[in-house]
């Protein structure tokens, strides 16, 4: 039996996936700091048979016993929040990028065969675009004095609308948050270190997760989870800009169903994949998806008409290549799966610390 470490594997996504291993049989060791703003509760409870460990991804002591006996790594141990990271910088930037390091540099006298490593779509920046003529629009960017004055949607270099398109892996990204960087020099540093090293390697872009286990206490987290902490305590949800900006949600038992088809395909190797639904949402739309399944229709999202420092306008995901090299095929959508989700919020109870997160911003300079 195959013995498999995920870090940060007591997390949302990270729970998900240690079920994922479990059910194909994978001997599963989990090393996770039970970060106190993820974590309301530091008992967290894993599967039987899980060897739980608890450390920080940069304590490297605790790395090398983690690793003993390891064949395959998942990589999920990181700081998340765009916002956030635009004003905990050091923060984001030693656990995600210098843990990362950690990890790798452990791994070099161990016989760990295969690594993969949670990458972010946020390394994008903006999603691809294209024009009327249909010409395919890589590099565009918005700027903040056009943000400012609320025209939201970027342009072409000639002031001509844009559409976007869905993003795959071949546009080059651009990095418009701390995050962001982190998320790519974390997929860099794996990729480089698998070819150095000859180990296989293997980033995974994901999109917008969602789905039962998030932190509903962290405003910080998944936009989905924050609307439901708002509407739970009949709060309106907070949508920044006009909340026309698009993005794709996917579940998180298929992306943790998407990890563990990279860690078994060899094709992977090398690869950034993007894990996605392929679909796109208007972001007003969700919350009010979100109100109606929760029974309160009557919340309409809170339209904030300003913007976030760090913030992309329209980013959704082409997942060919996934399908192509590992077969992925994602089984929930996001309209089919909420019911699941807020009866799950309710029985968690859920605490609105979304005015916080935003008066953080705000006395930073971070909403424009």
């Amino acid at each position: 039996m195959a013995k498999v470490l995920v870090t940060g594997g007591c997390g949302f996504i990270g729970r998900h996936v240690v079920e994922e291993l479990l059910s194909g049989q994978y001997d599963v060791r989990v090393l996770d700091a039970l970060n106190e703003q993820v974590h309301a509760d530091a008992h967290v409870a894993l599967p039987a048979g899980v060897d739980m460990r608890r450390a920080d991804i940069r304590d490297a002591a605790a790395v090398r016993s983690a690793l003993r006996g390891v064949e395959f790594v998942i990589h999920l141990a990181a700081e998340v929040g765009v916002g956030q990271s635009m004003y905990e910088i050091a923060r984001y930037v030693g656990v995600n990028d210098l843990g990362t390091a950690v990890l790798l540099e452990a791994m070099i006298e161990m016989p760990v065969r295969r690594i993969v490593v949670a990458s972010s779509m946020s390394v994008y920046g903006e999603g691809l675009y294209q024009t009327a003529a249909g010409e395919r629009l890589q590099h565009v960017r918005r700027s903040q004095a056009r943000v400012k004055g609320g025209a939201w949607d970027p342009v072409g270099p000639r002031g001509e609308p844009l559409s976007p398109t869905p993003t795959d892996e071949q546009k080059p990204v651009d990095l418009a948050s701390i995050y962001a960087l982190t998320k790519y020099a974390q997929e860099r540093q794996v990729l480089i270190f698998g070819e150095a090293y000859e180990r296989e390697a293997v980033a995974l872009r994901l999109f917008n997760v969602f789905g039962a286990g998030q932190a509903l206490s962290n405003p910080y987290t998944g936009v989905l989870a924050n609307f439901a902490s708002r509407l739970a305590n009949g709060q309106a949800p907070m949508v920044f800009e006009d909340g026309r900006q698009r993005r794709d949600f996917v579940h998180v038992r298929d992306v943790a169903r998407g990890f563990r088809l990279a860690l078994e395909q060899p094709q992977a190797t090398g690869h950034v994949i993007n894990i996605g639904s392929g679909q796109a949402y208007a972001i007003a739309d969700v919350a009010r998806m979100l109100a109606d399944a929760m029974g309160v229709p009557e919340l309409e999202p809170e339209i904030m008409n300003k913007g976030r420092s760090g913030d992309i306008r329209h980013c959704f995901a082409d997942i060919a290549k996934a399908h192509d090299l590992i077969g992925f095929e994602p089984r929930r959508k996001l309209e089919n799966s909420l019911a699941d989700f807020v009866d799950w919020v309710r029985s968690v109870g859920a605490v609105d610390r979304g005015a916080e997160m935003k008066r953080h911003l705000e006395t930073r300079g971070l909403v424009i």
